[in-house]
């Protein structure tokens, strides 16, 4: 038998068995994908040894046996970067693991003791975890699936707040000088585009979130392709179908075009190759970014992530489903960076990632799909310290910024709630970026990892 096809088959016994799981590790850039995925397996290898994971039951009870790395299935999709992510934040001084900026696959077998013991329990168990790793500016794109040319114009035009439209000035002042009936040369179209792109960058340095397409960020392979260059038309005032009609050579047409074969070439496969298959979701959300940038760009956030999350496959499994047609039968939604506030804070931060989601939330719940909220830090950059004030202890962060600098502070308090136009008035939150800390056992450090892999995997593992 041929070894590919030798290879599908022993996966599909193992999905029908119930003793593989595909997780989707889903979320924005610099959210912390690659951070969390580092640590995750960072924390499985070193299970019982190093690993502090008292809240996962297979662990604690010294069930767990480890973890080892598989090659993973598709052999034309690079490896996830473990190794150079351990280097980095072994470096000195230590760094982040690199930004993902590609697709990347890995396979974990892990194994441990079942629960219960009988006459057919074997005395060990496997479980298959497949995860993905991806740029989170091409998961933006998915949303694009429910548009045509039209209604994407329209959404984008929708939420241009001062701040966000600012940054695209250069390229509103040339695309409101176009006709969308008149033919438009493939110059103006390239250099109307960049200036698009441009306006995208500076959008995401400014700390917007729901910025598409996404390619036009990372274009990876992409990169001066004509397939990425079109923009949006912000001021549409003719019907649909009178721009439809219009002429192949002309601007709406041409743009309408490129739109849709981004959208069924670029986006689709990738959406049908890797999105369709997940059977556990973790959505990683920087909410300590997005309240450090402001109410547009927090608004920007929750509006990315509602239409984010309508493009997964969430629902109840079945041995069918398993096999041949897998959902997400359970949501864990986490806040990230949860160092770098103190923990007094920390249910807050539960909290208003609750409020954030609570539209999706609900469509979740009433599709009977469990879901959970965290707060975590994959890898942890700061120890919390009481210092004295005013007569009173009161709790403190001690770590080191991206510049080197030691710092002592109170970040601020975080809202329980979506912030109120009082809080944004007097903005009183503000944190610096972190260093990884060093470390002196090969287990990576880290707040709630734990909790989070019980929710994701802990069923799985007795």
């Amino acid at each position: 038998m041929p070894q590919p096809l030798s290879r599908e088959l022993n996966n599909l016994l193992e999905r029908g068995r119930d003793r593989q799981l595909r997780l989707a590790v889903t979320g924005l850039s610099q959210a912390g994908k690659t951070a969390f995925l580092t640590s995750l397996v960072n924390q499985l290898r070193h299970a019982g040894l190093e690993a502090k994971l008292d809240l996962l039951p297979a662990a604690r009870e010294g069930r767990l046996l480890g973890a080892k790395r598989l090659n993973q299935p598709d052999l034309g999709v690079p490896r996830f970067p473990y190794d150079p992510g351990m280097a980095a934040l072994d470096d000195t001084p230590p760094r982040w693991p690199a930004p993902t900026r590609g697709i990347s696959e890995l396979r974990l077998e892990l194994r441990f003791k079942p629960a219960q013991s009988g006459w057919f329990t074997p005395e060990t168990a496997k479980l298959t975890l497949d995860l993905f790793d991806y740029p989170g500016e091409w998961l933006l794109d998915l949303p694009l699936l429910q548009h045509d040319f039209y209604s994407w114009c329209q959404a984008q035009a929708q939420h241009q707040g001062p701040h966000r439209r600012a940054l695209f000035n250069e390229w509103h002042a040339s695309v409101e000088a176009l006709d969308p009936a008149k033919p438009v040369d493939e110059t103006t179209l390239a250099s109307i585009s960049k200036q698009y792109a441009d306006g995208l960058k500076r959008a995401k340095q400014a700390g917007f979130s729901d910025l598409q397409p996404g390619r036009f960020l990372l274009p990876g392979e992409l990169e001066d392709a004509p397939v990425l260059q079109f923009f949006p038309l912000p001021d549409l005032s003719q019907p649909q179908e009178t721009l439809d009609a219009l002429p192949e050579e002309s601007l709406y047409a041409t743009l309408k075009a490129r739109f849709r074969y981004y959208q069924q070439q670029v986006v689709r496969p990738f959406y049908r190759d890797h999105f369709r298959r997940f059977d556990r979701q973790i959505v990683l959300v920087d909410v300590l970014g997005a309240l450090n940038a402001g109410p547009e760009r927090f608004e920007d956030l929750s509006q990315a992530l509602g239409q984010l999350m309508q493009s997964f496959n969430y629902g109840k499994r079945s041995l069918l489903t398993r096999m041949f047609a897998p959902k997400i039968d359970r949501l864990a939604i986490a806040a990230t960076k949860a160092d770098h506030v103190t923990p007094d804070q920390h249910a807050n931060v539960v909290t208003l990632l609750e409020s954030l989601l609570a539209e999706p939330l609900k469509d979740l719940r009433y599709a009977n799909v469990p879901v959970k909220a965290f707060s975590l830090a994959a890898i942890r950059a700061t120890q919390t310290r009481e210092v004295q004030e005013n007569g009173q202890r009161t709790p403190a962060l001690r770590g080191t910024t991206l510049e080197g600098e030691e710092v002592l502070l109170y970040p601020g308090d975080v809202p329980s709630r979506l912030p109120t136009a009082e809080f944004w008035q007097r903005q009183g939150f503000d944190y610096p970026s972190f260093r990884p800390m060093s470390r002196d056992t090969d287990a990576l450090d880290h707040i709630r990892m734990d909790a989070a892999l019980d929710w994701l995997i802990g069923d799985k593992l007795q």
